[in-house]
């Protein structure tokens, strides 16, 4: 009978875990649809930034510091956006697995030689690459708890002060884009010097885009000063609202397949309980059988 109790113990340890994982779910669910709404009225006006300095920065003469290419890349800084928060499958180990990767195959002289700095945004990117020993000049867990603009712009506009005055030679942003709901592109991304050659790459064909001729007032030059910071800016802006929508989406799919495998886990052992429980109904009635046919024959 202790058997019995152990099992019936079990189902409802694991029948309360369900519950939490469902309920997980639900708020994960929640988060989502509020994090998509933030990444999606953010994109328009984040690639018609782009599509803007791509074509100042081809067309313009200007000397802005922000377009500087170093002729040797001496010092590298790297902003490691990650999650507050666990329970979301690979969402982060994912991600720093192609951080290392990407350090270990472009990086790994500056790693070696101490000129690679980090940059952590989440706590579990600052738990991660602290006990691996990389060189964190900052980090900001609980960044995710109350996520707003101000502060993603006072982190940038310290790190393009860094890169004017020539402290790094070139700055990256790893994250998670958001793809769907259940898959997320990991990327590592050049943020500085800005390479307007690579951003028209990037552009969508568009032959209304290739035709129209643009009037800069009060000049080209002036307006790619103002814009370029906004640009770099709505970089990391756009990094962390990418990777909030990719976690919440994560963590969905992850507590959806926790409150399934309970679910499976919960009828296995409905089965084992009512097996054994069958198995010691069986005993006690061959022994009350066998104990009847003894008093018989004495």
């Amino acid at each position: 009978m202790a058997n019995l109790r152990d099992i019936r113990n079990r189902i409802s340890s694991v029948n309360n875990t369900q519950q939490i994982t469902r309920a997980m779910k639900m708020v994960a669910a929640a988060k989502l649809r509020k994090a998509q709404n933030r990444m999606t009225s953010m994109r328009p006006y984040a690639t018609k930034l782009k599509e803007v300095v791509s074509r100042l920065g081809s067309s313009s003469d200007a000397k802005n510091p922000l377009l500087r290419k170093p002729d040797e890349i001496d010092r590298v800084l790297l902003l490691v956006v990650g999650s507050d928060k666990g329970l979301c499958g690979g969402f982060n180990n994912n991600l720093f697995k192609v951080v290392e990767r990407t350090i270990a195959n472009d990086y790994s002289e500056h790693h070696k030689n101490g000129t690679l700095d980090l940059i952590t945004i989440g706590r579990k990117a600052t738990v991660y690459f602290k006990k691996r020993e990389y060189n964190i000049v900052d980090k900001y867990p609980g960044f995710f708890d109350n996520l707003e603009y101000d502060l993603t712009a006072e982190i940038m506009e310290h790190v393009i002060k860094k890169y004017t005055s020539e402290y790094y030679d070139k700055v990256l942003i790893s994250f998670n884009e958001f793809k769907t709901v259940i898959a997320q592109n990991r990327r590592v991304l050049q943020v500085l010097p800005v390479d307007p050659a690579s951003l028209k790459k990037d552009e969508n064909e568009d032959e209304s885009l290739k035709t129209s001729d643009y009037l800069y007032e009060p000049d080209s030059s002036s307006i790619l000063d103002e814009i370029l910071p906004v640009y770099v800016i709505m970089q990391l802006w756009r990094a962390v609202l990418e990777s909030n929508a990719s976690e919440q989406g994560a963590r969905m799919a992850a507590m959806d397949n926790a409150t399934e495998n309970a679910k499976e886990l919960e009828e296995e052992l409905t089965l084992k309980y009512n097996q054994a429980r069958q198995s010691a109904i069986t005993t006690e009635i061959s022994e009350i059988v066998s104990g009847a046919q003894a008093l018989e024959e004495s």
